[in-house]
């Protein structure tokens, strides 16, 4: 695993080191104790799963209100998607900033992202399958979100928005 630094403070790529033969390849998607080495202190509740059909699609932005916070490490398995992370922290001097990447069954880059954020994607492709890991537990009670078009993030879309569930539409504006 190659673990880099973003823009963002304590949000993190991964890119995935290959051992390839001729049967195929392997990779380690998870090691505690390199996060450990880079800092990040990262213990997994639960891995989900998600399926998306439709190109353009978007899922997010999601994150669960304190105590409940989760950090989370997101792949790609089948297909791409725009994956976008908000800085939701008050006290941060990135308060407010997003950052995307592509994650992709192609690409096989992961991306880190600590309590305190907000996530989503958008499918870049038809039949994107993402994985990813959380440090706590889903708790309905403290599931929060804000809009995928929130104006005061200007989140920019690479595809135009072919869908998003009612609850993602709903959120509530940010109040600047």
């Amino acid at each position: 695993m190659k673990i880099n630094k973003t823009k963002i403070e304590g949000v993190y790529t991964i890119e995935l080191e290959l051992r390839v033969d001729e049967r195929g390849y392997f990779t380690r998607n998870f090691c505690q104790k390199e996060l450990a080495e880079m800092g990040i202190d990262y213990n997994i509740a639960q891995i989900n799963r998600s399926f998306t059909k439709k190109a353009g699609t978007i899922r997010g932005m999601h994150f669960q209100k304190p105590p409940k916070e989760e950090s989370k490490i997101f792949q790609c398995l089948q297909g791409a998607i725009f994956y976008v992370a908000i800085d939701l922290r008050e006290n941060s001097e990135t308060f407010g900033r997003w950052i995307g990447e592509e994650l992709g069954a192609e690409n096989k880059k992961m991306i880190l992202v600590p309590k305190g954020f907000g996530s989503g994607f958008q499918a870049l492709t038809n039949n994107c399958e993402v994985q990813y890991a959380v440090s706590e537990f889903y708790s309905p009670e403290y599931e929060s979100g804000v809009r995928f078009d929130d104006p005061f993030f200007a989140i920019k879309w690479p595809l135009p928005v072919a869908f998003v569930s009612d609850k993602d539409k709903n959120w509530p504006l940010t109040k600047n």
